[in-house]
């Protein structure tokens, strides 16, 4: 199986690859499962992997990346590691402090990518562009290559553009295909900036009263709507398959959680076919602007985003 072509270019020549593999579907289970995954990612031909602090397994996502190198199945140039740090670490100090951390928990010696998780933080009395501040410094520091944001709206993003000495590489939102960002991929694309989607599918394996379940809603992505289930059947493919390939086809670099061997091998099989123009402007029609991660009970911050 082929590895994942490194298709994506940041506005600083950096190269990112055209999927990966997000990290928080372990952590609602055992850390071991991610560690098992992410090694049987690496085999498989991934090399992107979206990590948090929060997700709680950065450790063994460590243990993973390590033992690949060590048998030679990769270097370490050959991965792009992603990671952020939460809402509780906006505070001047606690951004590098947080990406010590990770550093030391993925056994790295700098991250490829490093992203403030929201634009509000927990105690809602610190703009994000002094955040921003923080970030940069990290670069500096030769910590990460590159830094960017999640979960912002245009007006934040085009807000921070205007501030920033080093400007985003990457912007991480909720992407699918009832929610596929026009506006805002139209806005990256005039700025180079990589729009990376999580929730490519929706949470469709996951309980409403599950961990973290207040940031959610019980909206599901509609991956069975007969144009969906008719294109995957011209293709010989899943619906999953072609969600996926409709996100890179339009730009976006989807990054799907999973700990299954055979959904990490599904997921990366989608690079041997192409959807017809017809077919991306019939997925279009499917964008209603339905919204899974809404984190509703940050509604009354500053910077809450979804309004």
């Amino acid at each position: 199986m082929a590895n994942v072509p490194f298709s994506r270019k940041l506005w600083n020549s950096k190269k990112i690859p055209a999927l990966g593999l997000g990290t928080n579907a372990g952590f609602l289970y055992d850390p071991e499962l991610t560690e098992h995954a992410v090694a049987a990612a690496i085999d498989i031909g991934y090399r992107l992997f979206d990590c948090s602090p929060i997700y709680m397994n950065e450790k063994n996502i460590g243990k993973a990346i390590q033992a690949k190198i060590y048998e030679k199945v990769v270097k370490r140039k050959d991965l792009f590691i992603v990671t952020k740090f939460w809402i509780t670490n906006h505070k001047s100090m606690n951004v590098s402090d947080s990406l010590t951390s990770s550093l030391k928990a993925l056994k790295l010696d700098y991250v490829d990518l490093f992203l403030m998780t929201w634009p509000f933080s927990h105690s809602n009395d610190v703009d994000y562009t002094n955040v921003w501040i923080e970030m940069e410094n990290c670069i500096h520091k030769k910590m990460t290559k590159s830094i960017g944001v999640c979960n912002f709206n245009l007006e934040q993003l085009t807000r921070l553009q205007q501030f920033a000495t080093i400007k985003p590489a990457v912007i991480q939102v909720e992407c699918h295909i009832n929610l596929n960002q026009t506006e805002l991929r139209d806005y990256c694309k005039r700025n180079e900036i990589i729009l990376m989607g999580y929730t490519p599918f929706g949470d469709v394996h996951e309980a409403t009263d599950g961990p973290y379940s207040e940031w959610r809603t019980s909206e599901q992505v509609t991956l069975d709507a007969p144009e969906m289930k008719a294109i995957a059947e011209k293709y010989k493919k899943t619906v999953y398959q072609v969600a996926l390939r409709y996100l890179t086809q339009i730009g976006v670099v989807p990054i799907p959680k999973s700990c299954s061997l055979m959904h990490i091998e599904s997921n990366i099989e989608i690079f041997d076919f192409q959807l017809t123009q017809e077919e991306i402007l019939i997925i279009d029609r499917l964008d209603c602007n339905k919204r899974i991660h809404t984190a509703n009970q940050y509604r009354a911050h500053d910077y809450y985003p979804f309004y």
